[in-house]
């Protein structure tokens, strides 16, 4: 029987070499899964990036639009988006400092307190 020196540590020749191809293997061949889990949480938070890259250059009528969305600034997006349904189907973004729009979003407020 062999005595190491002391402080020398007892080494078998490529089984770090090896043991570091077969963890590498196992990692490729392991399953992708999610980083959180999909719970309620996962329903609430939207892509973390702006909707809206572009607006519309042209004007839109009121009477075209059939839904209106505004989304305040936030993490996911610095400045304030507005998104129109229209009634052909289409999705639209206005520019939230045009007049023309500052006042069809007033419109919409106004509309909705009426209802309640």
């Amino acid at each position: 029987m062999k005595l190491l020196p002391k402080g020398a540590a007892a080494r078998v020749p490529g089984a770090s070499g090896s043991l570091c191809a077969l963890l590498a293997l196992l990692l490729l061949l392991a399953p992708p899964r999610p980083v959180a889990s999909a719970g309620p949480a996962a329903a609430v938070v939207r892509e973390l990036r702006c909707i809206c890259l572009t607006t519309t250059p042209r004007g839109v009528h009121p009477r075209n639009i059939v839904n209106l969305q505004v989304m305040a600034a936030g993490p996911q997006c610095s400045k304030v988006e507005v998104v129109a349904s229209l009634k052909d189907g289409n999705e639209v973004c206005l520019d939230p400092e045009a007049p023309l729009i500052k006042k069809i979003i007033k419109k919409y407020l106004n509309s909705g307190n009426k209802k309640n």
